[in-house]
């Protein structure tokens, strides 16, 4: 088992990075209809929290995808475990995620969802890790960007662990 998780940003940083990145999706979108697609599971909290920042009128949408399974390694095989559901073609999409790590992942959805001819597409990280990018991708809003190290909680898990806690933290 891993050690205990050790706080690298509290929950009053995660605030005020999840308004900053609220005030610059707002400015970014005023008078448009933004769809947001969060990447279940890990994004659910981060992403709610930033719809009751955004103070925009948004739709919702949600896709699940899998490259994990149970260690701490991704496998480097994505697979789209629930697809969208709503079409986008035409429409302005945010994707909304948790971590980016190497890219792997949100390289995927994004050539999935760019193939549905949106009318723009961005993406919004909560955290990033570019030490380990694989694959290169603009980040247009960014919480954070963090260490080497394998993070959790704030919705972020590990095996479905941590996901509870309400600070980001990092398991050695």
């Amino acid at each position: 088992m891993a050690s205990q998780p050790k706080v690298l940003f509290t929950q009053d940083e995660i605030k005020q990075a999840v308004a900053r990145l609220a005030t610059e999706i707002r400015q970014d979108y005023q008078g448009k209809q933004l769809l947001l697609i969060g990447i279940l599971k890990g994004s659910f909290m981060f992403m709610a929290d930033l719809v009751r920042q955004l103070q925009l009128p948004v739709e919702v949408e949600f896709v699940k995808l899998s490259s994990y399974g149970v260690s701490k390694e991704t496998s480097g095989r994505v697979k789209v475990v629930q697809g969208l559901k709503t079409p986008i073609k035409g429409r302005d999409v945010l994707v909304i995620e948790d971590i980016v790590d190497t890219g792997l992942t949100i390289s995927f959805l994004l050539d999935y969802l760019r193939k549905r001819k949106p009318a723009s597409l961005r993406l919004c990280a909560l955290t990033d890790k570019p030490s380990r990018r694989q694959v290169p991708l603009t980040i247009h809003y960014l919480g954070f960007t963090v260490p080497n190290k394998f993070i959790v909680g704030y919705g972020i898990d590990w095996n479905e662990k941590f996901r509870y806690l309400p600070d980001i933290c990092f398991i050695d």
